[in-house]
């Protein structure tokens, strides 16, 4: 495992061995996002292979990978820290059979002791012994509110907690964070960032991430799924399929033990690609009808 990038061809073959088929624009974030030592803003389509990119970087780090999976109404106490009140309810009975007074009782039960670290948290104080991987999953399904509270984070990685002081991270959390763009994430966020726009990917690419992911499929079966998939992508449909629907596909066809598409096989594992009745309809009556576009995609 690496300790360090020392170049981008390093992270290209880093990510390679680590199962991650990555191209160099987005070896080169990694590569100065890790030497600047900066969070990385990581936006596509769902099912590109953002999440996996956090993944696979803890892995190749052996550290840990600490995720805060964003969603409406997440606030600062739920991605932070909270105290934990039954066990301070618990320890103020304790203390006071002791006749402890309660100044000393409030020392003790706002300590450390008795904090629930959140993510945020946990990834500032982990820094200490050894870097994490902090990933802030689908930012853009958060409030605006929490996005604000997030700058301060990113920033300074230090939070204030009244009752103990000010928390400080001995060394950054490599951060990671990514947006399907259900909604416009604020450009202040993204200044805070490296960017990167994770495309569909290539025929070439889809069939590598395939060989690749899955590797006791069959080559030519492999290319046959790519080519699919890339034909599927040009559809005029409300849910393109991502890369995790190529490889939910596969092995599905694998399982079935087989080793080559027909009619038969694509319309009974069509909800392996498409999740949405509607674009299911749209093929089938506007794609799949039609005796010519069916040889193509075949």
């Amino acid at each position: 495992m690496t300790s360090h990038f020392d170049s981008i061809e390093h992270v290209v073959t880093e990510l390679a061995d680590a199962s991650y088929i990555a191209d160099r624009a987005l070896a080169t974030v990694l590569f100065l996002a890790h030497r600047l030592e900066k969070p990385i803003f990581l936006e596509g389509e769902p099912g590109v292979g953002k999440t996996e990119v956090a993944i696979v970087m803890s892995r190749l780090f052996e550290t840990d990978l600490i995720r805060l999976q964003c969603y409406e109404g997440l606030d600062a106490s739920t991605s932070l820290y909270e105290w934990n009140y039954p066990k301070q309810l618990l320890h103020i009975r304790l203390e006071e059979q002791k006749k402890t007074d309660n100044e000393e009782i409030e020392q003790i039960i706002y300590s450390p002791a008795f904090l629930i670290k959140r993510p945020l948290l946990e990834a500032i104080l982990r820094a200490e012994e050894k870097v994490p991987v902090l990933l802030i999953d689908e930012i853009d399904r958060s409030d605006e509110e929490f996005e604000a509270f997030l700058l301060e984070v990113l920033s300074d990685f230090q939070v204030t907690i009244p009752e103990i002081g000010t928390m400080k991270a001995k060394k950054k959390p490599m951060v990671v964070v990514t947006s399907n763009r259900t909604r416009e994430v604020h450009d202040a966020l993204k200044r805070r960032c490296l960017y990167h726009w994770i495309e569909y990917p290539s025929f070439e690419k889809e069939y590598r991430i395939i060989m690749t992911k899955l590797p006791g499929i069959e080559a030519r079966f492999a290319e046959q799924v790519a080519r699919f998939m890339q034909r599927v992508r040009t559809a005029n449909l409300l849910k393109k399929p991502g890369i995790s629907e190529t490889l939910d596909w596969a092995q599905a066809l694998m399982a079935m033990h087989r080793q080559h598409l027909d009619e038969g096989v694509v319309i009974e594992t069509l909800g392996c690609i498409l999740k949405y009745q509607e674009d299911i309809k749209t093929f089938k009556e506007e794609v799949w009808s039609d005796d010519k576009q069916r040889t193509e995609y075949l």
